[in-house]
């Protein structure tokens, strides 16, 4: 006897098993009794259950719910309305996938569920062991540090978040989209950049309040530690009036 998914057996009665487990009552799951279809019902779920549709299916109600009754209803909604499908308990259902092959529905499903968590598993560590040292350790550290200086800019008062780029109406980027993006962005920097100054500025005085010895650097090499130049401003020097001097320029042959 062929093998066929989504039947068993509730006590000496047939079922066709539409929902292995409720969801959120796994112990219990959803059939109907074909017997008690109408006779046109019964015909149009048998075919839906031989087919490669049904088959394939992982839920039964997925492959109804994708079917009609020759009177061109919909056959789960139908089954539903007309109030054919019943909820018992798993363990009270044996599966007969052949004549001779026979398990309780509450025992398959926990097979099932086990080996969906272990392929589940498998793509996890596959995933992971993909994705192990594609990343060169320069990128891990630039992509660090630029993480830490947008931390450290967010945390600034008064910081303004970039725009994020969006398409227009159409779902294309235009120039002028792109153009009124750069020019958000060139605003939010702006204003980022006089915040931190700001900022700046207010550090300087908390510092010199703090400790009066402690003197600003004066140039920025003293920022990155390097001793200051004192830099003299030149005196213009002045200039002396005098008689113009004019040369007259000899040409061969003309005075």
């Amino acid at each position: 006897m062929a093998f066929m998914k989504h039947v068993g057996k509730h006590g000496d009665r047939k079922v066709c098993i539409l929902y292995r487990q409720v969801p959120g009552d796994d112990h219990m799951c959803l059939v109907i009794y074909p017997e008690t279809l109408h006779a046109h019902w019964q015909d149009a779920v048998q075919k839906v259950l031989e087919s490669e549709i049904g088959q394939s299916a992982e839920e039964f109600s997925d492959a109804l719910h994708r079917t009609y009754l020759p009177d061109g209803r919909p056959i789960l909604e139908t089954l539903h309305q007309e109030r054919m499908i019943k909820k018992i308990r798993t363990a009270d259902v044996l599966v007969t996938p052949t004549g001779q092959a026979k398990i309780r529905l509450d025992e398959l499903n926990k097979m099932l569920n086990e080996m969906k968590q272990g392929e589940a598993a498998i793509k996890r560590l596959a995933d992971s062991d993909a994705s192990r040292g594609m990343v060169a350790p320069e990128v891990k550290r630039r992509a660090e540090a630029e993480y830490k200086a947008m931390q450290a800019a967010k945390a600034t008062p008064g910081y303004v978040a970039p725009p994020m780029l969006k398409a227009g109406e159409t779902g294309a980027l235009s120039d002028r989209d792109i153009a009124a993006n750069m020019l958000s962005q060139a605003q939010a920097m702006e204003a980022n950049a006089k915040s931190m100054i700001a900022e700046a500025a207010r550090m300087k005085k908390d510092a010199e309040k703090m400790d009066p010895t402690v003197k600003r650097p004066s140039t920025t090499k003293a920022i990155f530690g390097e001793t200051p130049v004192a830099v003299e401003q030149a005196t213009p020097a002045r200039r002396t009036r005098g008689p113009n001097k004019v040369k007259t320029a000899v040409v061969d042959g003309a005075q």
